[in-house]
């Protein structure tokens, strides 16, 4: 499925003739539109910090498994409640068809975080903060700087 980032006039009219082009094929689309940028790679980097913070401070598992736990945990959630279509897609696919363990492995290929909008990446976030402050393990944004 193509996605099109539209950020100017002339990817606007390029998306435009693509979408002409499409519906000329096709006669049938089915659109999904997200507003305003996607989070800030500062703001990406941060999850990854956090997660290595995790497998250092409880080290039975990796980085990679923190990240595939809190995806699965976290991420699907978030992402299941505000988007009906990948509600649909995680429900008939995954979630009635895969054990714990193939969820869990089928995270490291399922993109969960980056479809989040800024308002849904935070809120993982502090999701991640609040399980985790249970365990012991303090994860903290960094100080905005004046």
């Amino acid at each position: 499925m193509p996605a099109f980032t539209i950020n100017s006039e002339e990817s606007l009219q390029r998306t435009i003739g693509e979408l002409r082009s499409l519906w000329n094929q096709h006669k049938f689309l089915r659109l999904s539109v997200k507003t305003g940028k996607d989070r800030s790679l500062d703001f990406n980097a941060l999850s990854h910090c956090w997660y290595d913070q995790l497998s250092r401070e409880l080290s039975q598992a990796t980085a990679l498994d923190w990240k595939n736990y809190c995806k699965l945990h976290f991420g699907i959630g978030i992402l299941k409640a505000e988007d009906a279509q990948f509600r649909e897609f995680y429900d008939n696919s995954i979630k009635s068809h895969l054990s714990y363990e193939q969820k869990f492995q089928a995270m490291t290929y399922l993109p969960v975080s980056s479809l989040m909008t800024n308002a849904q990446f935070k809120q993982y976030c502090e999701l991640m903060q609040a399980h985790f402050a249970e365990h012991g393990v303090l994860l903290e944004f960094p100080k905005e700087e004046k």
